[in-house]
């Protein structure tokens, strides 16, 4: 039976804090919905009703789009491991990038990479844990190393050509940050 809370509490920062990875879901008011999987050292929570995930570059940007339209996100954890539990959090988030005044302020709570192209801040208006009994086991082997070797291989001025040509309008043709 699913239960919800006003804010994270501690048990919910600790389970956060033991998953290797969560699923970022957005939507403009019409137009696909968005989730996408985020792994690696990407997601901090700054308190309880307050959590920042650093985006690198990817092959979409839809996320960026979809909050000039609608500002809304939901963050979703499932644990693979013993405890069945799934934990999603609700509520808006602002869109930081890094010509923003408050990126380096931000961006330092995570170690540095040259793909970084946005920062979400989401203030929480609600947390809902469910059951997860039907969510698989399954064992963490590591993080993948591709996305770091792909931005390595290219300098800064690259990065953002391929912002600029692939990354720039979602795939229902919205612009982004």
């Amino acid at each position: 039976m699913a239960k919800q809370f006003p804010a994270l509490d501690d048990a919910h920062s600790k389970f956060i804090a033991e998953q290797h990875m969560f699923f970022a879901g957005s939507a403009a008011p019409d137009g696909r919905v968005n989730i996408s999987p985020k792994g690696g050292d990407c997601l901090r929570v700054l308190g309880p009703n307050r959590v920042i995930w650093r985006n690198l570059t990817g092959s979409g940007n839809e996320t960026a789009g979809h909050l000039l339209k609608a500002n809304r996100m939901t963050l979703m954890w499932c644990s693979y491991t013993t405890r069945p539990l799934i934990l999603r959090t609700y509520g808006t988030a602002r869109c930081v990038t890094p010509d923003s005044p408050d990126w380096a302020e931000l961006n330092a709570n995570f170690t540095e990479h040259d793909g970084a192209r946005q920062i979400y801040d989401q203030a929480i208006d609600l947390v809902q844990t469910s059951c997860g009994y039907a969510v698989p086991f399954m064992e963490f082997q590591q993080d993948r190393d591709t996305l770091d070797k792909w931005t390595d291989d290219r300098g800064p001025e690259d990065i953002k050509t391929y912002w600029r040509e692939r990354n720039s309008e979602t795939i229902d043709g919205y612009p982004t940050t």
